[in-house]
């Protein structure tokens, strides 16, 4: 049995165009792109072609663009290599906004450098769908030890698209700098960097259709970083290491063909989206979380809660059934948690348990959809029993051993 997968937004296949790309490349040989022998000027050829293709898809300038191994480092760099930057220059801004809702590479970089380097975080409230409070921005803006802003274009759990473009305003305005990880949004959404007004964007090519392993920095012209790594000064010295032809041309690839066909993908997808969106939500219990459909909500996002569910069991038991997705939740020492993301939204610890991700990519079919919904109920419905049994023998377990050891 083939899965039906429905979990695009963690990565997804590659395209077509990329896995042509990528094989042309490998098959040429050795050539390392920083070498000025022939095998080393014809890989450089191609770096610097799959460079200029990347940035005319995202509207940028070829040399706004910074190969990296995907979002993770790019979020990283970014955030690290700005601050380290911004401090150098004023020690009086080592304070950073941002929302609870972002990715743990923004989160956990910004907690590392808040232990390690006394930055000072301001976290900015979102409303019940996600999206960020503006008036709140502005005002977090106030003063002149603001170093940076981070905000996510669109969120990878619930999918609800930020006003990357108005907090950039604020942000300008004020005199700071504005960081977006977009790494959900590249492929799936117009982006332009040169409209969005940030000053440094993250993107991952294999949330795209692109190769694990490669992603991108933009870095608007005039924006100072420090380099976190250090070796042969390659990328103009803000990233050095050497660089891979071969995933550039497929991520290019990808990238270009995935915006050729944006407009008509994102209603392909929408309309699958909605459909499974409308089935799911006829079981018991169930809630769509993020923002409505439409402009302000990823295309292939779907994302609901099932009331008296624990996200994990639901996904065991969709596996089982055919059917890959994900949970709205993270492990940490191999206990479930409930999703920041959702706490941040005003949901509880119960309502947050019972989360489910599906999100559809460029090769979602309507059977895939057709598989979800047929296996949902009855998966909800044994997760259902199965935690109520639980429960119901913790209720019963006498009060020694359910007090533990005094």
């Amino acid at each position: 049995m083939t899965a039906a997968y429905l979990d695009h937004a963690s990565t997804t296949a590659l395209r077509p165009e990329a896995l042509d790309a990528l094989v042309a490349q490998a098959a040429r040989g050795a050539g390392n792109p920083s070498s000025l022998h022939s095998a080393g000027r014809r890989a450089r050829v191609v770096v610097e072609e799959s460079r200029e293709a990347l940035a005319a898809a995202l509207g940028a300038r070829a040399g706004e663009v910074v190969w990296t191994s995907g979002g993770t480092e790019s979020d990283n760099l970014a955030l690290t290599g700005l601050l380290r930057a911004r401090r150098d220059a004023d020690p009086v801004r080592r304070r950073v906004l941002l929302a609870a809702t972002e990715h743990h590479a923004v989160l956990d970089c910004v907690e590392h450098l808040q232990a390690r380097e006394g930055v000072e975080v301001t976290w900015l409230p979102v409303d019940g769908t996600g999206l960020l409070d503006l008036a709140a921005l502005e005002a977090a803006l106030v003063g002149d030890d603001v170093a940076l802003v981070s905000l996510m274009w669109a969120n990878n759990e619930v999918g609800t698209v930020q006003p990357v473009a108005r907090a950039a305003e604020l942000a300008h305005a004020a005199g700071v700098p504005l960081h977006t990880d977009a790494v959900q949004a590249v492929g799936h959404l117009p982006v332009d960097f040169a409209a969005s007004g940030a000053d440094l964007l993250s993107l991952s090519a294999h949330k795209f259709g692109g190769p694990v392993g490669t992603g991108a920095l933009l870095v608007k012209r005039g924006t100072s970083l420090v380099p976190l790594q250090h070796g042969g000064g390659q990328e103009l010295g803000v990233r050095s290491g050497t660089l891979d032809a071969a995933g550039a041309a497929a991520s290019a690839a990808a990238l270009t063909a995935a915006v050729a066909d944006l407009p008509t993908e994102a209603r392909r997808l929408a309309g699958l989206r909605d459909r499974l969106l409308a089935g799911l939500t006829q079981v018991p219990g169930a809630v769509v979380r993020g923002a409505r459909p439409g402009a302000g909500r990823l295309p292939g996002n779907a994302h609901v809660t099932f009331a008296g569910c624990e996200g994990d069991s639901l996904t065991y038991l969709l596996d089982a059934a055919g059917v890959e997705c994900s949970t709205g939740s993270a492990c940490q020492a191999g206990v479930p948690q409930p999703s920041h993301v959702l706490l941040a939204m005003g949901l509880d610890a119960e309502e947050a348990a019972g989360a489910l991700r599906f999100s559809l990519g460029w090769n979602s079919t309507d059977a895939d959809v057709d598989a979800a919904l047929a296996a949902i109920g009855p998966a909800v419905e044994r997760a259902r029993r199965a935690r109520s049994s639980r429960t119901d023998r913790s209720r019963r377990r006498p009060r020694s051993l359910a007090g533990g050891v005094s």
